[in-house]
């Protein structure tokens, strides 16, 4: 299923003109740091309690689950799974950093 089958976005798009396109990728990027910023907020609660708990700041089960719902989803979108999966991977390393600093 590619975004294009989910919706009738291609339709649109092919429509718009070069600024709407331009206009169109700016409002995805500020979707993106929007949600970058959420789950940096929901990974830091995940922080304070595994320090609360004293529980290890790395947990190789959980981050094999996020790369693997990475992977399924980059192919439900027809996305390039590598591109995903190295995004995901620097999420994940820098939410590990931090939770180490601020321990």
């Amino acid at each position: 299923m590619s975004y294009e089958d989910t919706d009738d976005t291609a339709a649109e798009l092919e429509g718009m003109g070069l600024d709407e396109l331009r206009e169109e990728i700016a409002e995805i990027d500020r979707d993106l740091v929007e949600l970058i910023a959420r789950r940096t907020y929901v990974a830091d609660t995940i922080a304070e309690v595994k320090a609360h708990n004293d529980l290890p700041t790395t947990d190789e089960t959980q981050e094999q689950a996020v790369m693997d719902r990475a992977g399924a989803n980059a192919e439900r979108f027809e996305v390039d799974s590598n591109l995903v999966k190295a995004i995901f991977r620097l999420l994940i390393e820098l939410n590990k950093v931090e939770q180490r600093e601020s321990r």
